[in-house]
């Protein structure tokens, strides 16, 4: 439909980007599969000739979607066509390759040292390659803001008539003004002499905070896809956010006059999901996701809510899968009212996964007068992120005060078997990751702790988020616990169980 704009989701491979923000193969597949649920139309897995890691994650994802289309970056060399084609053979759904190469003078002097002719032949020669792997193929003009538009429009018209059906005109490093990126889309559209054979695809960067905008820009002056990600991650400063664009055309049709295919309703669980399985909080002022995003302090605002929402709210809360219930369980809810509660917050859990949800909840509700939504939430992504932990909390006992040192007691299951130490340290939290220092010896150092309450309340859940480093490698953990301290732990052994999976065994990251 022409008045349809392509979501084309690059979380796993552009998000990924991000310092701090690798991904298991597992928790790529989480989101591959959210981003399905949603109704994401392309969902751009990984670049399979960077590493093993990517190649697999493509290929597994590749072979686990039914519906959205995976696509696979690659530059434009053989060696990355092919990797990438062999990586979405035998799929279950609808495959692409995405390959690229740089058109701005900058980048075709100092980084490929490619003559203007050598790129439009590079071109040619990589879509040919990429279209005889697959029938989709979109190609890229890295840092096309920055690319003379004359032969910007050759580039362009080049990769069509090699095959080409998405043409993505990347603000690759966020330098566009909104007016002046609308135009070059609109120059595009209407100077390129067979731009009728494909669609036009953005892709901007935030570095000038102006990624959405800039992108809305482009869909206004005929860009049919947009290339995103949940909750704006991605190197730097980021990418365009897709639930901003998403939701400024569902609420603004008057001057968007498009739809998308995206369930609005899975974008908080997906922004939480993509949070966790990051480290990287979402900002409490972030437009649609943030915590205050649907908050309302001043009195004025207060008064006008009680009278009519609309007054202080453009779009409602349960359009973006925001529950508003408050109490919602308690210390007496059976497991089918967890089931059920849990379901209608977007988790499908397994029979195994649920018997688990519901020890922690019965753990949770015993100690917790109210259980809100958001403890549900934490609840299940931790479990989740602890599901395949080699090292596992088993116990914990602090003893400090401002007069004594504090002391710590710990139990932990390694490979199924209980070791205990103690230890002591500047302040309970620092004996604690001394005392897994004894148990489990690295040489991994603290990058990030950050902890924020769930909800309100002194007896509100803690959400703690590390953030680990080795030899260049970084991996982060989350926990939530009621403990502060127990949180803390459990997000510190997160961590080292995905740098124990990175480096193959913890002996690696001994000395």
């Amino acid at each position: 439909m022409a008045d349809t704009i392509l979501i084309f989701d690059t979380t796993l491979r552009d998000g990924e980007q991000s310092p701090g923000a690798s991904m298991t193969l597992g928790e790529k597949v989480r989101i591959a599969l959210a981003l399905e649920a949603m109704g994401v139309d392309v969902i751009e897995a990984g670049f399979p000739a960077a590493s093993a890691g990517d190649f697999e994650a493509v290929s597994t994802i590749a072979h686990t979607l039914k519906t959205s289309r995976v696509a696979a970056l690659a530059r434009a060399k053989t060696v990355d066509i092919e990797s990438a084609g062999a990586a979405l053979r035998g799929a279950t759904c609808p495959t692409r390759i995405h390959t690229f190469l740089a058109t701005s003078p900058l980048h075709m002097k100092y980084k490929l040292n490619m003559t203007p002719d050598q790129v439009l032949s590079a071109i040619t020669e990589s879509v040919t390659l990429a279209r005889s792997l697959v029938e989709d193929v979109e190609w890229s003009a890295e840092d096309a803001v920055r690319s003379e538009r004359d032969f910007l429009f050759r580039a362009v018209e080049t990769a069509i008539k090699a095959g080409a059906r998405t043409i993505n005109i990347p603000d690759t490093v966020g330098y566009a003004m909104p007016l002046e990126y609308g135009d070059l889309i609109a120059a595009i559209k209407n100077t390129v002499p067979n731009m009728d054979l494909a669609v036009l695809s953005t892709h901007c960067h935030n570095d000038l905070g102006l990624a959405v905008a800039n992108t809305l820009s482009g869909v206004q002056n005929g860009a049919r896809q947009v290339e995103c990600t949940i909750n704006g991650l991605g190197e730097r400063a980021g990418n365009a956010a897709m639930e901003e664009i998403i939701m400024a055309i569902k609420t603004r049709p008057d001057l968007l006059p498009y739809r998308t295919n995206v369930d609005t309703t899975h974008i908080m669980g997906a922004s939480r999901l993509v949070s966790g399985v990051t480290g990287f909080v979402v900002q409490p002022n972030k437009a649609i996701v943030g915590a205050n995003a649907f908050a309302h302090e001043s009195g004025i605002h207060q008064d006008g809510m009680l009278k009519h929402a609309q007054t202080y709210e453009i779009m409602t809360p349960e359009s973006v899968g925001l529950s508003r219930s408050s109490l919602v369980m308690g210390k007496h809810s059976g497991r089918a009212a967890l089931r059920d509660k849990l379901t209608a917050l977007g988790y499908r859990l397994s029979d195994e996964e649920l018997t688990e949800a519901f020890a922690r909840f019965k753990a949770i509700a015993d100690k917790k007068k109210q259980i809100f939504d958001e403890d549900l939430i934490a609840l299940v992504d931790a479990q989740r992120g602890q599901a395949d932990e080699a090292i596992r909390l088993h116990s914990l006992h602090v003893t400090c005060g401002t007069t004594d040192r504090p002391e710590v007691r710990l139990a932990l299951s390694i490979n199924g078997q209980i070791k205990e130490t103690q230890s002591t340290g500047t302040g309970p939290v620092d004996a604690t990751f001394r005392a897994i220092g004894q148990l489990v010896p690295h040489q991994a150092t603290l990058q990030l702790y950050q902890v924020h309450a769930v909800t309100q309340g002194t007896d509100a859940q803690a959400e703690v988020t590390v953030r680990l480093e080795h030899n260049g490698t970084t991996a982060h953990g989350s926990g939530a616990n009621i403990d502060t301290l127990a949180a803390s732990a459990e997000a510190y052994l997160q961590a080292l169980n995905k740098l124990q999976a990175k480096v193959q065994r913890i002996g690696c990251l001994a000395g």
